[in-house]
């Protein structure tokens, strides 16, 4: 009895994994999962010459923009698109679909100032569709340089070479996949845009008046994918696990933290939002001079930049409400990182 309840679960098995999205899917997380081998690498075929030139992943000319949302990566990749050196592409893994015409639609956020578009940049590139998946913005948020995606790759590279300037691709959702991109992509240069939590917080709250600071933690709506990306991230930061910190600016205070220790470590430059609303001149030139790009229109763009109001924080919540939460967070931080 026991054998023959154990083929029928063996057969039922088999033919659930036999079904093309589960097979897919499985195909999937086997890639992502593997390692390459440490011990061996890639060399001459003794029975070929090879004179094809280097891979487009090679090219130094790449640069990078790593932001969370809210962060003023918008501002920063309009700047770079207004230079009139660069192809400025907008939030490339966006499920908006850019280089699609009947599916990303026409909506522009009423507070990206100065932005007429975000997608002309992807025009007449409807065939990357072959290349794009949109589960990018909600699993395997957290790669390594041992991460395989070669279809992620792929995309990326189409959009480089198709780039007839400077190619600048800014992401959202890349901050803790940059060790990935330094991997695949060694010799582009990536920018780290942050922002201060406290102000990003706020801008990133569709109603403050309903998630008011008492009420928040009941009321919160995700409208920039927190709750999304805690669902993926709590297997490398269990923290991020609601059901262990229940309070949303928490677990936004821990992501915001995080991605700001990642692009710090991974980023040729990393600049405040602040700054770059601020004292623009001297951002702009030494993000112009990181990457080697010359003949910038300098005061052309500080004419784009208008500064948002400081600290909006306050009008949200005192001082002390938001440090009682954030020193929860950095104990916690501090028990479960390498401290320095």
């Amino acid at each position: 009895m026991q054998q023959k309840l154990k083929e029928r679960l063996i057969g039922v098995f088999a033919k659930f994994i036999e079904q093309p999205k589960i097979e897919k899917k499985l195909v999937e997380l086997i890639w992502g999962s593997e390692k390459a081998n440490k011990n061996i690498t890639n060399g001459l075929n003794p029975y070929f010459s090879h004179t094809s030139n280097a891979a487009i992943s090679e090219r130094d000319d790449i640069v990078f923009v790593t932001s969370r949302f809210r962060s003023g990566s918008t501002l920063l990749w309009n700047l770079f698109r207004e230079t009139g050196l660069c192809t400025s592409y907008y939030e490339p893994f966006n499920e908006r679909r850019w280089f699609d015409s009947d599916l990303r639609g026409e909506n522009i956020d009423k507070t990206h100032l100065g932005v007429a578009n975000y997608w002309a940049e992807f025009d007449n590139m409807e065939d990357l569709d072959q290349f794009f998946e949109e589960d990018w913005i909600r699993h395997n948020l957290m790669m390594d340089e041992s991460s395989i995606n070669m279809k992620m790759k792929s995309y990326i590279e189409q959009l480089v070479s198709r780039a007839n300037k400077r190619p600048v691709l800014q992401f959202n959702r890349i901050d803790f996949r940059l060790s990935w991109i330094k991997q695949n992509f060694p010799n582009a240069k990536i920018l780290h845009l942050y922002r201060h939590p406290r102000d990003q917080w706020c801008s990133f709250l569709t109603d403050s008046k309903v998630m008011n600071k008492d009420q928040v933690q009941d009321t919160y709506r995700d409208a920039f994918y927190l709750d999304l990306w805690c669902a993926d991230l709590y297997k490398h930061f269990p923290i991020l696990d609601k059901k262990i910190t229940p309070h949303p600016y928490q677990r936004f205070y821990y992501l915001w933290k995080l991605s700001y220790l990642y692009g710090k470590q991974y980023s040729d430059l990393s600049i405040s939002f602040e700054n770059l609303t601020t004292d623009t001149v001297n951002v702009i030139g030494k993000i112009m001079q990181t990457i080697k790009l010359n003949n910038v229109p300098i005061e052309k763009l500080c004419n784009i930049v208008s500064p948002p109001a400081p600290e909006r924080w306050k009008n949200y919540a005192d001082e002390e409400w938001f440090s009682k939460h954030e020193k929860v967070c950095e104990r916690n931080l501090n028990l479960i990182l390498a401290k320095t």
